[in-house]
């Protein structure tokens, strides 16, 4: 059994006062984003496939023009993330629709399939770089003027930092999935652009400074650390986007708040028990059985579980409650419940 909320958790927002009859308007389930959200989400999606569509075609035909590997599998890399870009924009234009008949729960987890899609193609393509580092290194080929591709390094580092940094700002605020896996796409690629550019310029630099060492193997050497650093963050994104599929509990901080707020004294609620929580895309969905007085009326039970999801919701915006009502019955409690007042009366 879950103890009440203990002295620690004193600082989480207080329940919003109970509205009267009047007052009060039933919440409405939010199933999807804002037009104004929406709007936000599809164009930073557009512009990360714009950028990426540009990226993509200058790196490739840097990489092809000076015999570089590195570069070249950058240009693999920015292809993966275009793939992933225009995942993303399709999922952010797909989950804001409605629940309809055939998907009564909405179309929220189109984010996360497409994260984990993501995720999976950036894998594919860290295995595939360190494939061909690997034949690189073993069958060496001169590199010809590396300072074109010092260049398109810099600047896929530079545009990259910008649109992820887009692309976070707007999928922090708006809960996105798709949008936030599209932003450590691209951050990845920031790291991956500056590693590269770096060996371009060991390179570059030993060919001015020491003629006669030959240093093309740190071509294909840093396309390897670029492999090992895309494989690292696609199992990061893998697991984040697996545990929404798999229905997986919100975070604990949530959940704690969440108790937190449904312990607060309340005179007709004796507790509750079997509280469920997951997320779908941006919503969120929290269940849970309500004990409240034998004596209420259905009207004024309804009241509590009405102004318990407008506390809910009102920290968590995107979030659907569903509440079962039952009477407190204490000669069936064996303290089931979360705070129950009637077991820590017997004890």
């Amino acid at each position: 059994m879950i103890k009440p909320a203990s002295p620690a958790m004193k600082d989480y927002p207080k329940a919003p006062a109970a509205l009267s009859p009047e007052q009060h308007q039933p919440p409405v389930a939010n199933t999807g984003d804002s037009g104004a959200a929406q709007r936000r989400k599809s164009a930073v999606a557009r512009l990360s496939v714009g950028s990426n569509t540009t990226l993509v075609l200058a790196k490739l035909i840097i990489g092809l023009s000076i015999n570089s590997v590195s570069v070249i599998s950058e240009a693999i890399h920015s292809g993966v993330d275009l793939v992933a870009a225009v995942i993303a924009l399709v999922a952010v234009n797909n989950s804001h629709k409605p629940a309809d008949d055939e998907h009564p729960y909405g179309h929220g987890k189109i984010e996360n399939l497409s994260g984990a899609i993501e995720a999976l193609l950036i894998m594919l393509a860290g295995v595939w770089i360190i494939v061909e580092s690997v034949i690189k290194l073993l069958h060496h080929e001169p590199m010809r003027t590396p300072i074109w591709g010092v260049a398109v390094m810099l600047l896929s580092a530079l545009v990259n930092i910008f649109v992820s940094h887009r692309l976070f700002t707007v999928g922090n605020e708006t809960g996105s999935p798709a949008l936030q896996a599209d932003a450590w796409h691209l951050r990845t690629d920031v790291w991956t652009s500056f590693g590269v550019m770096a060996g371009l310029v060991v390179v570059l630099a030993g060919r001015r400074l020491f003629p006669g060492v030959a240093l093309d193997w740190v071509d294909p050497a840093a396309a390897i650390a670029v492999a090992l650093l895309i494989l690292s963050t696609a199992w990061r994104l893998t697991a984040e986007s697996a545990r929404d599929l798999l229905d997986a509990r919100l975070p604990e901080e949530e959940v704690q708040w969440i108790e937190a707020y449904l312990l607060q004294p309340h005179p007709n609620m004796h507790g509750l028990h079997k509280l469920r929580t997951r997320k779908s895309g941006v919503t969120r969905y929290v269940e849970f059985h309500l004990v409240v007085e034998d004596t209420l009326s259905v009207a004024d039970a309804h009241q509590i579980t009405d102004d318990l999801t407008t506390g809910i919701r009102t920290q968590y915006p995107d979030t659907i409650v569903t509440i079962h009502v039952e009477p407190c019955d204490p000669a069936r409690c064996h303290n089931k419940c979360i705070g129950c007042r009637e077991g820590a009366a017997q004890g």
